[in-house]
């Protein structure tokens, strides 16, 4: 633990590059457009993903999982399943400063989840930091004042499901390896997405799957970067600096998507992360076990 406190400017360091990875991948998702349907084009990000499993086949091999450890896997993969097929359909509809504001959200959700179902404590701190993100999230949307489109609904159900995968995730974590719920998480969600895929399947031209393989790449090297984060700094460090993700994305859409500048997106990113890094923070101040996750561990 005290490596992790000693070094945070590398924390800081490898999730600035985190957040430039992840919106790389919203980048290119935004580039691959609409043509190819949203349940296939995360089939094929997952199924051209599979080759980073290749470190980890031995270990996978000799796993011998239980019924509860099956049913935690299992589980996991529908909630991603449904995530992923939704942040695609949302990713290709709204502005990429939506997106980023809104999947800020799930670690809010992961909170309520661990108090619904986990039972932890929902601290009076705790639940009006959860209120101020909620309050955050109307900010950016602003029902009433705009159109919210079906982008808008389904990456707040994005959000929900993300949040519930990485919650059993929590669960599956403490019977198997790291690289084990990783590997389950890949495969599972690849089977889940093929008969979505199948359904409505249109043939990809070699530009699309090399951006989809990019969109592999980028994925898994900024899971590997935070990773790398978490272990040069604490969350209650790493956390608020992932309000940068926000920030490119609104230059990115702006300069190269023409999507203009939503000040109140920011505005209502903004609230999201400071409630999120507020409840990171009381943990790591209280001395408790971390529930809230990092913004970008929910991420695809």
């Amino acid at each position: 633990m005290e490596a992790q406190t000693t070094r945070p400017g590398w924390g800081i360091f490898w999730m600035v590059v985190t957040g430039v990875m992840f919106v790389g991948v919203t980048a290119m998702v935004k580039v691959l457009g609409t043509r190819i349907p949203a349940p296939q084009a995360a089939f094929l990000r997952y199924s051209l993903g599979l080759v980073f499993l290749l470190p980890v086949l031995g270990q996978l091999r000799r796993a011998q999982f239980d019924r509860t450890t099956w049913t935690l896997f299992l589980g996991r993969g529908v909630a991603h399943t449904v995530a992923v097929a939704l942040w695609f359909y949302a990713m290709a509809r709204i502005p990429i400063a939506d997106v980023t504001a809104m999947n800020y959200l799930s670690p809010v959700y992961v909170t309520l989840g661990a108090a619904l179902f986990l039972g932890e404590t929902l601290a009076l701190r705790r639940i009006m930091a959860v209120v101020a993100a909620l309050i955050g999230a109307l900010i950016t949307l602003r029902p009433g004042f705009r159109e919210v489109g079906p982008g808008h609904l389904a990456m707040l159900f994005t959000a929900v499901f993300f949040g519930a995968s990485y919650l059993i995730a929590k669960r599956a974590s403490a019977q198997s390896s790291a690289g084990i719920v990783v590997a389950m998480l890949s495969i599972t969600v690849t089977i889940g997405l093929a008969p979505l895929a199948a359904m409505n399947w249109v043939t990809p031209t070699w530009p699309e799957l090399a951006i989809l393989a990019g969109v592999a790449c980028f994925a898994t090297a900024g899971h590997y970067t935070m990773t790398l984060a978490f272990r040069a700094a604490p969350l209650a460090v790493t956390q608020p600096i992932t309000f940068l993700q926000l920030v490119w994305a609104v230059l990115l859409g702006a300069l190269v998507f023409d999507e203009g500048f939503d000040l109140f997106v920011v505005l209502g990113g903004l609230v999201i992360v400071g409630s999120v890094s507020f409840i990171s923070w009381r943990e790591a101040r209280l001395k408790r076990r971390a529930v809230t996750p990092p913004v970008s561990a929910t991420k695809v």
